[in-house]
C-alpha cells in the first residue's frame, strides 16, 4: 500500500492543504518582508514577525536582510540599468522566468547589502540559522511535506517552491511592470494586475504601491482588494500589529479658495492624486475637444492615447512620443497650454524654489493663471485645487 503520510488525506485534501500553505507564504511576504521590513508601513508583535520569518525559512529560502535590499534598489533605480529585474531593462520574458534568479544574484552585492539592508533583523538566529543556513530550511520543509502527506509530499513541496519565483519574483516584478491598468501616472512602469488578488496577497496593485510606496494598505478604489490589508487590520484588532503610515486620501474643504500652506503640504504629499484629478479632469476633456478626426488622422494617435502622452512629463518620453507631442501641441492652443500647465506643476513638486513661501507663491501663481486661460476644464480644476486637501495623512508628515 502506498504510504499516504501521517495526515492520510485524500488528494483533494491535500491540494487544499497546499494551496493553504502557499497562502500563508504569499502572506509572509507581502506582510513582513514588503510592507513591514521594506517599507516600514507597520509595526509587528515580535512573535508575528518571527513566525512570518521562521515559515519562510523553511518555504523559500529568502534572506529578509537581502530580500529588502534588492527591493529598495528596485524602488531607487526603478526601470534603469541599476534596476535588479526591470522587465522594461531586461524584457518581460527575462524577469518572468528568471526572476528568482535575478533577485539571488542582485542579493550577492555586499555593497547593496550595507547600503539598503539597513534595519532588518540581526539577531542571533538570523546571523546563525536563517542566513547562514538559508537553504536548509527548504530541505527540512521537504522532509516534513513527506511525513505528512506520504508520496504527494514531493509534489506539494515542488508546488511550494515554485509559488513565490513565479507569482511574486515573476507575475509582480514582471508582469506587474509591463502590463495592466494604472491609477497613477508614476515615473516607472508600474501596473495593477486583476484578478489575481488572493493568489498574491494585494501585490498586485503594483502601480498604487509605486505611488505610495510606504502605504501599509495598497488598494485605492472601492473595487480592489488588498487581502493583505484584510490580514494586517486583523492584526492589527487583536494588538499584534500597528499601522504606521497608509496612502492619503483626498477631498476638497467646500468654499475654501485660499491657497495657504496646508494647501501646499496637501499637494506635495498627495501629489500622485492630483497627478490622477489632472488627467481625468483637464486632459482628457480637453484632449477630446482638440482633437477632431482630421487631427487625428494628421497626427496618427487617438485621443485617449494622445491624453496618457500628455499625462507624461517631457523627461518621460523617448524620442518618438516627444516628436508625436511635438505635433499635437503645435496644432491645439489648448493642449500646448494644459500641457504646459502640467510641466509647471510638476515643476512645484520636484520643490526647486529655495523656501516654502516661495513655493506657495508658485502654487498661487499657478493657480491665477491657470483661472484665466479661458479653457474651462483647467479653469474649474485650479478652483477645486484650492480647497484641496488630506484625510490619513502618513507618520512623520
Amino acid at each position: 500500500m502506498t504510504y499516504q503520510g501521517l495526515l492520510d488525506l485524500p488528494p483533494w485534501q491535500t491540494v487544499l492543504a497546499t494551496l493553504a500553505m502557499t497562502h500563508l507564504t504569499i502572506i509572509a511576504v507581502t506582510i513582513y518582508l514588503h510592507r513591514a521590513q521594506a517599507h516600514r508601513a507597520l509595526h509587528l508583535h515580535p512573535a508575528v514577525a518571527h513566525v512570518f520569518r521562521f515559515w519562510l525559512w523553511l518555504t523559500t529560502g529568502m534572506v529578509t536582510r537581502q530580500w529588502v535590499a534588492v527591493h529598495r534598489k528596485h524602488h531607487a533605480h526603478c526601470e534603469t540599468a541599476q534596476d535588479p529585474h526591470s522587465p522594461q531593462v531586461l524584457g518581460l520574458k527575462t524577469v518572468f522566468w528568471r526572476g528568482a534568479e535575478l533577485y539571488m544574484a542582485a542579493g550577492r552585492n555586499a555593497d547593496d547589502m550595507v547600503r539598503y539592508g539597513h534595519g532588518t533583523p540581526d539577531d542571533w538566529l538570523e546571523r546563525n540559522v536563517y542566513s547562514r543556513f538559508s537553504w536548509h530550511g527548504v530541505g527540512l520543509m521537504l522532509v516534513l511535506d513527506l511525513l505528512l502527506f506520504g508520496v504527494y509530499g514531493l509534489t506539494v513541496w515542488a508546488v511550494q517552491m515554485l509559488w513565490i519565483p513565479i507569482l511574486a519574483a515573476g507575475v509582480v516584478n514582471g508582469v506587474g511592470h509591463y502590463w495592466g491598468y494604472r491609477n497613477f501616472e508614476t515615473t516607472d512602469a508600474a501596473t495593477n494586475i486583476l484578478p489575481w488578488g488572493v493568489l498574491i496577497g494585494g501585490e498586485e496593485l503594483h502601480n498604487n504601491h509605486h505611488a505610495f510606496p510606504s502605504s501599509a494598505r495598497l488598494s485605492m478604489r472601492r473595487w480592489e482588494l488588498d487581502v493583505g490589508w484584510l490580514y494586517i487590520r486583523s492584526l492589527s484588532a487583536l494588538r499584534l500589529a500597528r499601522v504606521k503610515r497608509v496612502a492619503p486620501a483626498p477631498r476638497f474643504i467646500e468654499g475654501k479658495c485660499t491657497i495657504d500652506l496646508d494647501t501646499l503640504r496637501a499637494l506635495l504629499v498627495g501629489r500622485m492624486h492630483v497627478v490622477r484629478r489632472f488627467s481625468l479632469d483637464v486632459l482628457r476633456p480637453v484632449t477630446r475637444e482638440a482633437l477632431s478626426s482630421d487631427a487625428q488622422d494628421a497626427c496618427g494617435i487617438s485621443p485617449r492615447r494622445a491624453a496618457r502622452m500628455l499625462a507624461r512629463t517631457w523627461s518621460q518620453l523617448d524620442e518618438s512620443s516627444r516628436r508625436r507631442l511635438e505635433q499635437l501641441l503645435a496644432q491645439s492652443r489648448e493642449l500646448a497650454v494644459v500641457y504646459q500647465f502640467n510641466e509647471r506643476l510638476h515643476q512645484i513638486w520636484e520643490r526647486n524654489a529655495p523656501s516654502q513661501e516661495a513655493l506657495l507663491q508658485q502654487l498661487q501663481n499657478w493657480c491665477h493663471q491657470a483661472e484665466t486661460t479661458g479653457i474651462h476644464a483647467l479653469e474649474r480644476f485650479s478652483r477645486q485645487l484650492r480647497g484641496f486637501a488630506l484625510a490619513g495623512m502618513p507618520a512623520g508628515h
